[in-house]
């Protein structure tokens, strides 16, 4: 029997100049329900954001839509909205990359942030050259599109594999990367030179 929220979608949340484009693995129901990312009542990542100082103020997943305002952004790999990931199917994520690399190519972020470690890993199987094992939680080897790859925890409240504090840390690392000379320093048409990994087509 089809639920009455299976059928709702998110909006993504992106503007001009994006330069970190975090991506989910695809909305729960009280996400899909409400019209807005990350809205699960045990997430925390609108607090990691603030905390991390990626955003001057504290928001809720109600604020989604100013993200673009400090040149962040937001999707999910797959739109379908699910109670958990096990109810998706491994045809969706070779879907749902290609249409995330088309994101990606059209808004140009600078960093490619995958909200989620169990994210990284579906879409491994999909890359023409995955990274070697290593470092799974920060910046990756690897670039997408032109974009840096960067993991993320997963916010949600039932991650027990991660503590507040080692959560916060990545979103940390995450916005010191952004603002240092590194990240400034890639600049769009140098990023549309650059030989990186792209989708194998599987």
């Amino acid at each position: 029997m089809t639920k009455p929220w299976s059928n709702l979608r998110l909006k993504d949340r992106i503007g001009r100049d994006v330069r970190v484009l975090f991506v989910g693995i695809n909305p729960g129901v009280r996400s899909a329900i409400t019209g807005h990312h990350f809205a699960g009542y045990s997430n925390r990542f609108w607090k990691l954001l603030y905390d991390a100082k990626l955003t001057p103020g504290l928001m809720t997943y109600k604020d989604d839509v100013h993200l673009p305002e400090w040149k962040l952004g937001i999707t999910n790999l797959i739109a379908r909205p699910s109670p958990g990931i096990g109810d998706l199917r491994p045809v969706e994520y070779v879907e749902a990359w290609k249409l995330l690399e088309r994101k990606i190519r059209r808004h140009q972020p600078e960093v490619v942030a995958l909200v989620g470690v169990t994210l990284f890993r579906a879409i491994l199987p999909l890359l023409a050259e995955a990274p070697q094992p290593g470092k799974v939680i920060g910046l990756q080897p690897v670039r997408i599109c032109g974009a840096h790859l960067f993991v993320l925890p997963n916010p949600s409240g039932r991650n027990a594999n991660f503590s507040y504090s080692e959560m916060l840390n990545a979103f940390v690392e995450l916005r010191n990367f952004v603002e240092g000379p590194a990240s400034r320093g890639t600049h769009r048409s140098d990023r549309e030179s650059t030989t990186d990994v792209r989708p194998t087509g599987r």
